[in-house]
């Protein structure tokens, strides 16, 4: 089965009563878990995004002390299982701000794990790529925010 394009997509839902649209929601949140997720952040969540933003890193914190440091080897698959995470959640968020500070937090975190990430070069190579895309995204964010931000990774710098 070929997929409808989007447009035809959003003609046909504006066609529909609400119940219908009800009915379709509650349909497509029982195929998936994220499209799950995805319908309790718009519902619940997308109004506060300091609580999002701090219930994440909650769950960041929970991640990295779950993470089994007996090798790099474990750590890097619970590394990259993290930033899955953070990635799925900035997906639902759309809001650059709300992507720069995860990903920030990510970095700190990522930079005080012991033992240290300049043990591993592909440890080191997440550290760094996830920088550059986060200075990336502080380019299109409001003067302010840039600059305090930029302060952010200036410490992390740093920290290395």
């Amino acid at each position: 089965m070929k997929a409808a394009s989007v447009k035809d997509i959003k003609y046909e839902l504006s066609r529909r009563s609400s119940n219908d649209l009800v009915d379709l929601c509650l349909r497509l949140s029982r195929f998936k878990k994220e499209n799950k997720e995805l319908l309790t952040y718009l519902l619940y969540e997308s109004e506060n995004e300091a609580a999002y933003i701090e219930s994440i890193k909650r769950e960041v914190d929970e991640q990295f002390e779950a993470i089994n440091r007996s090798s790099y080897y474990f750590m890097k698959k619970s590394v990259r299982k993290i930033l899955r995470l953070i990635n799925k959640y900035n997906r639902y968020s759309k809001k650059k701000e709300t992507e720069v500070e995860l990903m920030i937090y990510f970095c700190r975190k990522l930079k005080t794990l012991e033992p240290g990430i300049e043990g591993n070069v592909v440890l080191s190579n997440i550290f760094q790529r996830q920088l550059s895309a986060t200075k990336k995204n502080i380019k299109d964010l409001h003067e302010d925010l840039q600059y305090d931000y930029q302060l952010e990774l200036e410490e992390l710098n740093s920290i290395i």
